[in-house]
């Protein structure tokens, strides 16, 4: 089996030599097949290891050992059980959808071999993180992960603003991952290892501690530090500012990173440390406050947003702060059973907005759209799944996986418990509002793309708004962009129904999450109350939430169909709020002003006094200078006189009988 297990990461990364090295030798067609049979390869090997896992085979060892210091190794591994598998199938499944669909959104593109090579990589990088039993490899493909996201942030480098926003990315990643490095280095300084089997087995002990520097019980100093980590790349508020940045670069990339595995890392990682998160109070109380802030406040700021895609990327951060709350009331399997199914239905509202933009010949503004469903009536079915189960429909997958969380949020009494529960109940309001605000904007309503633009065409390397010409209309994407969009469709619908109960409720992932029920029972409690998937269903059709949904889509629905010039007047109104809004809550001002202003000071500081004075001045120029001062000044003795050098000898003996007369 080992060969299996490592056929599913190495199969996409010979997809990726061979398309980055080869690409432009084979040919489009050769590139996109090699790294789409990579891509299905391991999809293929991860279906085959659930279906061991399902029958009771796992598997915990290392593969190669990199080397040792002492007691501690340094080792590649893998670690495939319940939870590891579960990400195996929803990476590369997520990873082939977006594959084949990238053949058709990035046709006309003259980067498209790299392009393919790039999330190839991408999905070897991810495959490596979730199948780590270690942290040395898990921080490898924590690394990875964040380096390939750079590469496809900004894979259109001639455009300023992508640059800027993978520059952006790449540093607010380092922030988390300095704190999650620090959690690495305790660790390995008290528990003496590095793999998580062991690492867990001293849990209580390291419980005992304290650290030496800041005297906090060291268990929570490990975990705070780890979820600093996932804060950076799972997009937690203050460390989100770079994800609705991020949507600079191609669609495929938001649905493949942004939707459905990167900003999930941090997600499993909680998940994975649960038997270290379950001895601090403190750490879960800091994770559940972190995730209720950035679901509500996040959610708010999807309300204004104009471009079709950053909707999607706020929804994106809304959810993705649903997933830490219920980490942080140790619900574990219902943040992971969420990130499973946001997984497919997010990624279909990522393509489906891909599609769209095709369509609308690479224009992203939702003001300059409306009535496309008789036009995209594909586009139109799927994305209407993907928002029905975004806002927690009931019978969608998002009802169960969220209406979970709400339950599970309710029965806790971890500190922090009343504020998350406001956060993510009213979090279900504004999540259908500004949902159905999207849907209604692009697919229904009057007809506004007729208005001319001043570029138009397909090279969308540039600039990024380009439009329909004059009379133009849009029209159905191809088969190779709907086909995934059906595909990605099917779970969309079904997938909660049928994993509910052995995710939440059954013996799935018994063993492999740790949740303390004495101390925290708001999974026990969701257990006593879940009768089936169908009964629960139903009772979500009466339940408070649903009715917050309804009322977000029917407030959507009036102010954009039927006063559509109600939001100008309420913006108008309230401007202050819209202006903070509009400002994103002036996070990025913020950091300008704090952060990057005293980098720069730092950073011509060190220029002119270290770089400029110390180093090129003292110790080049400094040391050049000296030399050739000394080297004139020896130079006056050299007179070619011999009289003078006669003299210098029998000066330099009377000055040696001196020196020997004293000693």
């Amino acid at each position: 089996m080992k060969l299996l297990y490592t056929v599913v990461p190495f199969a996409p990364l010979v997809g990726a030599i061979v398309a980055g090295l080869f690409g432009k030798r084979i040919g489009r067609t050769a590139t996109h097949s090699v790294t789409i049979a990579g891509v299905l390869v391991a999809f293929l090997a991860s279906l085959a290891i659930f279906f061991e896992v399902q029958a009771g085979h796992t598997f915990n060892g290392p593969l190669y050992t990199w080397g040792t210091s002492g007691a501690l190794r340094f080792e590649v591994g893998f670690l495939i059980d319940s939870l590891t598998v579960t990400m195996m199938l929803v990476v590369t499944f997520v990873s082939l959808m977006v594959h084949i669909y990238t053949i058709g959104y990035m046709a006309d593109d003259p980067g498209y071999c790299r392009f393919f090579s790039y999330i190839s990589l991408f999905t070897f990088a991810m495959l490596m993180l979730v199948m780590s039993n270690n942290f040395l490899q898990l921080f490898f493909g924590w690394e990875a992960v964040g380096l390939v996201s750079y590469l496809l942030i900004g894979f259109w480098y001639t455009r300023p603003s992508a640059i800027y926003a993978n520059l952006k990315a790449f540093l607010v990643n380092r922030v988390g991952d300095f704190g999650f490095l620090l959690g690495i280095g305790l660790v390995a300084a008290y528990a003496g290892t590095l793999n998580y089997t062991e690492t867990f087995a001293k849990a209580a002990e390291l419980a005992q501690m304290t650290e030496a520097v800041t005297g906090w019980p060291l268990i929570t100093a490990i975990c705070i530090a780890l979820f600093i980590g996932a804060m950076g790349k799972s997009a937690q508020v203050p460390l989100h500012v770079w994800l609705p940045d991020s949507m600079e670069g191609p669609t495929p990339i938001s649905a493949l990173i942004h939707a459905a595995t990167m900003v999930t890392a941090g997600i499993f990682m909680v998940a994975r440390m649960s038997p270290l998160f379950e001895l601090s109070d403190a750490a879960l109380s800091f994770v559940l406050v972190v995730g209720a802030t950035t679901a509500f406040f996040m959610g708010l700021l999807g309300i204004v947003q104009t471009d079709i895609k950053r909707v999607v990327a706020y929804s994106t951060l809304s959810q993705l702060g649903y997933m830490t709350v219920a980490l942080g009331v140790s619900a574990y399997s219902a943040a992971i059973f969420h990130l499973m199914t946001h997984a497919f239905f997010k990624a279909l509202l990522f393509l489906a907005a891909g599609s769209v933009i095709i369509a609308m010949h690479h224009d992203q503004d939702m003001r300059r759209m409306g009535g496309l469903w008789r036009y995209l009536p594909i586009t139109y079915a799927t994305a209407l799944i993907g928002s029905l189960a975004l806002i927690g429909t009931p019978f969608t997958p998002g009802f169960y996986s969220k209406d979970s969380i709400l339950m599970a949020v309710e029965h806790a009494t971890i500190p922090g418990a009343g504020y998350a529960y406001f956060c993510v109940l009213a979090g279900v309001f504004v999540t259908a509002f500004y949902t159905f605000r999207m849907v209604f904007l692009v697919f229904h309503g009057q007809e506004r793309f007729a208005t001319a633009h001043a570029n138009h065409g397909h090279d969308h390397s540039h600039d990024h708004h380009h439009g329909l010409a004059p009379g133009q209309k849009p029209h159905e994407s191809p088969k190779v962009v709907t086909v995934p969009l059906l595909l990605l469709a099917v779970p969309s619908l079904l997938i909660g129904a049928v994993t509910i109960e052995p995710m939440l409720f059954g013996d799935w992932f018994r063993g492999v999450i740790a949740v303390a029920s004495d101390r925290h029972g708001a999974m026990a409690a969701l257990s006593n109350s879940f009768h089936g998937a169908l009964a629960m269903g139903l009772h979500g059709l009466v339940s408070l939430p649903f009715f917050l949904a309804l009322a977000g889509v029917v407030l959507a629905w009036y102010c954009y169909l039927v006063r559509p010039d109600l939001p100008v007047l309420v913006a108008n109104q309230l401007r202050l709020v819209y202006t903070v809004l509009t400002n994103h809550y002036y996070f990025d001002r913020i950091n300008e002003i704090v952060f990057a202003a005293g980098a720069r000071r730092l950073g011509r500081g060190l220029w002119t006094i270290g770089d400029r004075t110390i180093i090129d001045g003292a110790m080049v120029n400094g040391t050049a200078s000296i030399v050739g001062d000394v080297a004139s000044r020896a130079s006056a003795l050299q007179t070619g006189r011999l009289y003078h050098y006669a003299f210098s000898m029998i000066l330099g003996i009377a000055v040696l009988l001196l020196f020997l007369t004293l000693v």
